[in-house]
């Protein structure tokens, strides 16, 4: 992975790549998990790893030069950890999507990488082939969370919405039914594709559902809005 610079000082060029693959920077402290990933991933053609770091502080450095389109990052790294490096990534390249790919399933480890703007949260349980797939759907405009960490973020978000009850009732925008139901899959971590195996509707029907969703919430992503609907307590944890 070469890296050119012009002679008038300018920044440096973005390595080429060819067609639409999706650049990935990947961030672990372990070589040979880095690797691991190196070699399943370069048997997809949409996918090219453009750089490597072993902490925080080298992904930093890394996304800046190259501007990933996604970043493969560990939470739990020496000298800058992966939650610290996402807000910092997030600030530097904010067009880069932040996927947590972890062995911890610490409930405040998910919570803190969502509110540093990850957008997806897996644990190292996954095959290494789901990996592939998973940096498809957050590429694609998904967040992703482990199955069995969903209902631990859930859990959190219960607890900081009974710290809020003392807040002043505000109005909430009006959801429809069909909105409220999919925001309700969606808080179970559910993927569009199941959210609409779920409903009986098209996938494209779902995508229309969340972007309007977001809209009428002033929000930015699916974890926000799941965020602020247990927060008013428009959705029920079960």
């Amino acid at each position: 992975m070469s890296e050119t610079s012009s002679e008038d000082g300018a920044a440096p060029a973005l390595p080429t790549v060819a067609g639409d693959a999706i650049r990935v920077l990947v961030v672990d402290d372990h070589a040979l998990f880095r690797r691991g990933l190196d070699v399943v991933l370069a048997d997809e053609a949409d996918i090219e790893i453009v750089g490597e770091a072993a902490d925080g502080s080298e992904a930093v450095e890394q996304a800046s030069l190259l501007a990933p389109d996604i970043v493969l990052m560990d939470v739990r790294m020496p000298r800058r950890g992966g939650i610290d490096a996402c807000t910092a990534i997030k600030t530097a390249v904010p067009s880069a999507k932040i996927i947590m790919l972890t062995i911890s399933d610490e409930e405040g480890d998910l919570y803190e990488a969502i509110k540093a703007g990850a957008m997806g949260y897996l644990l190292k349980e996954i095959s290494i082939q789901e990996v592939a797939e998973a940096i498809r759907q957050v590429q694609g405009g998904q967040s992703l969370i482990s199955p069995s960490m969903a209902s631990k973020l859930l859990t959190e978000f219960a607890t900081l919405a009974n710290r809020d009850l003392a807040k002043p009732v505000v109005p909430t925008p009006r959801l429809t039914e069909r909105e409220m139901e999919v925001l309700t899959l969606v808080a179970k971590g559910l993927a569009n594709r199941d959210v609409a195996n779920q409903l009986y509707i098209s996938e494209n029907t779902v995508k229309n559902h969340v972007r309007n969703i977001l809209e009428k919430l002033q929000l930015h992503s699916r974890m926000e809005a799941v965020m602020y609907a247990v927060r008013e307590n428009m959705i029920e944890i079960s």
